[in-house]
């Protein structure tokens, strides 16, 4: 089992139980929360609840759709029996209007009267259609089963492409660090023309430069931004193996952003821009693949 879960997959079961029998599949997708949809059978209401408490108890986001088709078994001729008391009325009524007239009723055609055939009493009492229901019950937890199992293999096939991911943003914070060293001297470099190509003979340049430069370069320093970054990346790292991760995740991600921004407007080099874009970048691709994690 992988140390993340998805958010996408598939489960299935069928069952039986008495002369009823069944399938369920349960599916999900991406999803901020956990939103469970249920379609089950007529007359077994309490199935929904159970269905909503028992992917509550297994997952923790995404959008899953559930459903039981269910069927019963035609009853034969054998499993029904004639209710007397009904059919002696209908001969009455039948008697008399033969008395008057009508045509004698046919057999089948009493047989097809209403209530005169009915199932027998067993197979529709309180305890036999519990057994059935705690059957489905029973089905959809192994639906959700396999729809947990499905969503762990995303998660496995996630896991290293999320890592890369984590990887090369501590490659970008490393070059940018390496980088962000040499800011201050190019920034004293860069000061130090200006003033001496505007004003070659002011007193006091060689100060006024030192100072200004200093000024500059604390305004450009984005040592705190990278430590932060660090931090994030140690974080994502944790994150993996603590599911379920995926809010936390997109929480980080967001702050990952920020710091990558700050970054690239505290450049004072082509380099570091360059190299705050493409942690930019990377850092919006691992934003995608986080949408899959639960």
């Amino acid at each position: 089992m992988s140390a993340i879960s998805g958010m996408t997959g598939f489960g299935r079961a069928d069952g039986a139980e008495g002369d009823w029998s069944w399938s369920v599949e349960a599916r999900s997708v991406n999803g901020r929360n956990l939103e469970v949809r249920f379609r089950g059978p007529p007359g077994f209401d309490t199935l929904e609840r159970h269905a909503k408490v028992s992917a509550q108890s297994r997952l923790s986001r995404g959008q899953v759709t559930m459903g039981v088709q269910a069927k019963r078994a035609e009853l034969g001729a054998a499993a029904l029996k004639v209710n007397q008391d009904i059919l002696a009325r209908y001969l009455t009524l039948a008697n008399q209007l033969a008395e008057e007239g009508a045509t004698p009723p046919s057999a089948d055609g009493l047989l097809s009267l209403r209530g005169v055939l009915e199932a027998p009493e067993e197979i529709d009492d309180p305890e036999a259609r519990a057994a059935v229901e705690a059957a489905m019950a029973g089905s959809i937890d192994q639906a959700l089963d396999a729809l947990k199992l499905s969503r762990d293999r995303e998660g496995g096939q996630l896991l290293p492409v999320v890592t890369d991911f984590i990887d090369r943003i501590e490659g970008f914070v490393a070059a940018s660090g390496t980088e962000a060293a040499a800011q201050t001297d190019a920034i004293r470099d860069r000061f130090a023309r200006g003033m001496s190509e505007l004003a070659p003979d002011a007193p006091g340049i060689e100060e006024r430069i030192f100072l200004e430069a200093a000024v500059l370069a604390t305004k450009a320093d984005v040592r705190e931004e990278l430590d932060r970054l660090t931090a994030h990346v140690a974080s994502a790292r944790t994150l993996l193996q603590q599911p379920p991760a995926g809010r936390k995740l997109d929480f980080l991600m967001q702050e990952f952003m920020r710091e990558a921004n700050t970054l690239c407007s505290k450049s004072a080099t082509t380099a570091l821009t360059g190299l705050g874009l493409e942690l930019k970048a990377v850092i919006e691709q691992l934003r995608e693949q986080v949408q899959n994690v639960e």
